[in-house]
C-alpha cells in the first residue's frame, strides 16, 4: 500500500504553507533547499517526511515500509544529518558535507544530506560549501536548516529553494499537547514554556515540576526584597531548580549514550560518534538553561502586564524594559548568575 505525502508530513505541526511547497516540489526536487525558521519548528521533520519520499520512490509493500521507518528514526543509510561540532560550521563541518556528497547513495539512487544549524557557519565555511551546491552531483540533495539567514549566507541562499517555517502557534501547540498531556493546567504551563518549540514541548512533558517552577518565579518577584543577601538566596533559589529540572534531559542524554554503546558492542564496532554525541549534549545543556531563563523572564513579563491592566504604571512600563533588555543578554550567552543578579537588583528597585 502506498503511503500519501500527507501522511510523510503527519509530524510537521502547524506548517501548513512549506508542506504544501514541499508536496509539489517533490514532483520534481530540485539539488538544494533552505529550510528557514526558528528553533523547534519542525524543520527536521519536515526533510524526513522530504527524504522518505524521495527515498522510498518505485517502492512498496515492505521495501517501502522499511525505508519510511528507517527515515523517520533518522537511521537510513542515505539521509545523512550533519551539525557543527561546536558553536558554529567551522572548515571541518563544512568538509564532512562535501565529503558525502561526492559520495554515491548506499541503497537507492538518491542521497539527501541535511545540514542542522546552519546558519552558525563562519564565511569560510560558507565559501566553501558554495561551490558543491553550484555544482552539485545529479544524485545529491542537499537541505540546509536554518533560523536566520546571516549577511555572509545571501548568495548561499540564493542557490537554494527557500522554505518557509514560522513559530508554532499556541492553539496548535495545546492542540497537539492534547493528544500527550490531559491535564490542562500543565498544557497551559508547557505551551508557556515552550514558546513555540516543539522539541522542548517534548521534553517538558515528561518533566513534573514545570508547575513548581512557574510557581517559583512568579513568587520570586512577588515577594523581591532589596537586600542583597536576599537577592542572593533568590538567585541560587532559581539555578537550583533549573539544575533540577535538568535531570530530565541528563537522563536522556544517558540513555543515548547507553544505546550508542550497546549498539556498538553488539555490531563490534567503534562508530567515533560519542565525541560527536556528548558535544551535541553540552549544547542541549546549554540551550535548556537558556529556554529555562525565559521561560522564567516571560513569566515576570507577564505579571507586569497583568499589573498594568489593572493600574496603568510607569515603574510597570520600565521593569518590562528591563526584562527584554535581559533577554537579548541571554543572547549575547551573558554568565547566568550575574544577570539573573543584575536583573533582580534593576527589579527591586522599581518594584
Amino acid at each position: 500500500m502506498l503511503v500519501s505525502a500527507v501522511e510523510l508530513f503527519e509530524d510537521v505541526i502547524d506548517q501548513k504553507s512549506a508542506v504544501t511547497q514541499l508536496q509539489i516540489t517533490l514532483e520534481n526536487p530540485v539539488h538544494a533547499y533552505l529550510f528557514l525558521g526558528p528553533k523547534g519548528s519542525c524543520k527536521w521533520d519536515a526533510a524526513k517526511g522530504f527524504a522518505a519520499k524521495i527515498l522510498s520512490n518505485n517502492q512498496s509493500g515492505q521495501d517501502q515500509g522499511r525505508t519510511i521507518n528507517l527515515v523517520k528514526k533518522g537511521e537510513h543509510p542515505d539521509l545523512i544529518r550533519i551539525s557543527p561540532t561546536g558553536n558554529q560550521y567551522r572548515d571541518d563541518d563544512v568538509q564532512l558535507i562535501i565529503n558525502e556528497a561526492s559520495r554515491s547513495p548506499i541503497e537507492g539512487n538518491k542521497k539527501i544530506i541535511v545540514a542542522d544549524r546552519f546558519h552558525t557557519a563562519n564565511e569560510t565555511a560558507v565559501g566553501r560549501l558554495l561551490k558543491t551546491l553550484e555544482e552539485p552531483p545529479p544524485a545529491i540533495i542537499i537541505i540546509l536548516l536554518s533560523e536566520i539567514i546571516p549577511r555572509n549566507q545571501i548568495t548561499i541562499a540564493s542557490r537554494c529553494q527557500q522554505v518557509q517555517f514560522n513559530r508554532i502557534s499556541d492553539s496548535e501547540m495545546e492542540r497537539w499537547l492534547q493528544q500527550h498531556v490531559h491535564d490542562s493546567e500543565v498544557i497551559q504551563l508547557i505551551t508557556i514554556a515552550a514558546r513555540g518549540d516543539i522539541q522542548r514541548a517534548k521534553d517538558l512533558i515528561s518533566d513534573p515540576n514545570i508547575g513548581n517552577r512557574y510557581d517559583l518565579w512568579r513568587s520570586t518577584l512577588e515577594n523581591l526584597q532589596p537586600q542583597g543577601c536576599a537577592i542572593a538566596s533568590a538567585v541560587n533559589e532559581l539555578q537550583n531548580e533549573i539544575d533540577q529540572a535538568e535531570v530530565v534531559i541528563t537522563n536522556k542524554h544517558d540513555q543515548e549514550l547507553e544505546e550508542l554503546m550497546n549498539n556498538e558492542k553488539e555490531l563490534g564496532v567503534n562508530s567515533g560518534r560519542r565525541s560527536q554525541i556528548e558535544a551535541s549534549h553540552k549544547r542541549e545543556i546549554r540551550r535548556f538553561r537558556t529556554e529555562e531563563l525565559e521561560f522564567g523572564l516571560s513569566v515576570f513579563s507577564t505579571v507586569f502586564r497583568e499589573r498594568l491592566l489593572n493600574v496603568p504604571d510607569k515603574n510597570c512600563m520600565d521593569a518590562i524594559k528591563i526584562i527584554k533588555d535581559a533577554n537579548t543578554g541571554l543572547k549575547r550567552n551573558a554568565n547566568e548568575k550575574l544577570l539573573l543578579t543584575s536583573l533582580l537588583i534593576s527589579l527591586s528597585e522599581i518594584s
